[in-house]
């Protein structure tokens, strides 16, 4: 198949943030390193995205710069790289803080290309008029324009575990209630998604496929 026939999907992958440079310090003196760990997130459902998808796509997975210690103006400058070889009909992809990155982006900016599809799994919600805040540093939305999202695409898909140790299950509903169009898929035992297959995710791209 010729590759302009394929339809992209650009994946932005989680990352870590700190408010300061001496917290991030002291996460890095103090992480343990736990070696079978390491070993899942080497594999993952990102990996075999590509080969799920099968001929029909084009999986773009762009590596953000210092995902240990995370800013969105450098991954906003990372990813506007990429505009020069993307297509329309994207379909955009974000796991973790790469989903919160996918949404501030897309409401504070018009993307280059045609949106077909956007899926955010996992992602941490965290507004500047917010009580609640998880800070996230420079990851965070102004609620007052997350309606943009909605108006960039109609098929919006967020998936959230009710058993997810890091970001919390409440943030779905966050995210919901400034996307009222948006798709929930809620599972119960999937955590972080830090898992070898998401055929969910995988059914859905698919099924709506231009």
């Amino acid at each position: 198949m010729n590759k302009q026939n394929k339809q992209q999907v650009l994946v932005i992958h989680g990352g870590e943030v700190f408010p300061t440079y001496k917290e991030y310090l002291e996460y890095l003196k103090n992480y343990q390193l736990d070696f079978k760990k390491l070993k899942e997130k080497e594999k993952g459902w990102k990996k075999h995205l590509q080969e799920d998808l099968g001929d029909n796509f084009e999986v773009i997975q762009p590596q953000m710069p210092l995902p240990r210690n995370a800013k969105y103006a450098e991954w906003k400058i990372w990813l506007e790289k990429y505009f020069s070889i993307l297509q329309d009909d994207i379909i955009l992809v974000g796991h973790s803080l790469g989903g919160i990155f996918w949404a501030k982006y897309l409401s504070e900016n018009k993307f280059p290309v045609k949106i077909s599809q956007i899926h955010l799994a996992a992602a941490p919600f965290d507004a500047k008029d917010r009580d609640d805040k998880d800070n996230l540093g420079d990851f965070i939305l102004d609620t007052n324009k997350l309606f943009n999202i909605e108006k960039q695409t109609e098929n919006i898909f967020l998936y959230h575990s009710k058993d997810d140790d890091c970001v919390p299950f409440s943030d779905l509903e966050k995210f919901t209630q400034y996307l009222p169009n948006a798709k929930k898929i809620i599972f119960e035992d999937n955590g972080h998604f830090s898992v070898e297959k998401f055929p969910e995710i995988i059914k859905n791209i698919a099924q709506n496929k231009k």
